[in-house]
């Protein structure tokens, strides 16, 4: 039998964050014809940044990396959100927008965002799977290494 997306979670140790309001006059997430798009996502634990930094100056790739599963953890409250509590409900990730805050001559940032796409196949397995960019940019909100955002699909009702 396959374990649910909440199974593995608890396998994993992990427990979903509490979600705070999006700051600013946004969704954390919006659901159109069983699409659900969730809003970008950052390193936060009871709404306060655990990670902060530029990636290649002030915060290694690896702790990059662990900020990037933290975000994605939080997508998954999103998604959890979205689905009533129920993530079987979630039918396929599809894509994964990734952002890293970096030194302009750090090029590693696929590396950093497989920290989100290593969490969502943990956690829902193939239907984990997904199509991704991961680009680095300047700066990030609250000053950030990572943000990631996201595109899921429901399974068909019935």
């Amino acid at each position: 039998m396959t374990q649910t997306p909440e199974q593995c979670l608890e396998a994993l140790d992990l427990s979903l964050p509490r979600i705070s309001k999006p700051a600013g006059n946004l969704l954390g997430f919006k659901i159109d014809c069983r699409q659900i798009f969730v809003s970008g996502q950052l390193p936060l634990e009871d709404g306060t940044a655990k990670y902060l930094g530029k990636v290649g100056d002030t915060i290694s790739k690896e702790d990059a990396y662990e900020a990037a599963k933290l975000a994605a953890l939080n997508v998954v409250s999103q998604l959890s959100l979205a689905t009533q509590g129920d993530l079987s409900k979630i039918a396929q990730i599809v894509k994964v927008s990734g952002f890293v805050n970096c030194a302009s001559d750090f090029t590693d940032i696929p590396a950093v965002i497989n920290g989100a796409s290593d969490l969502f196949v943990a956690v829902f397995g193939e239907r984990g799977s997904h199509a991704r960019f991961a680009i680095g940019v300047a700066s990030l909100p609250r000053g950030v290494p990572v943000e990631i955002e996201l595109i899921a699909r429901l399974r068909d009702e019935g």
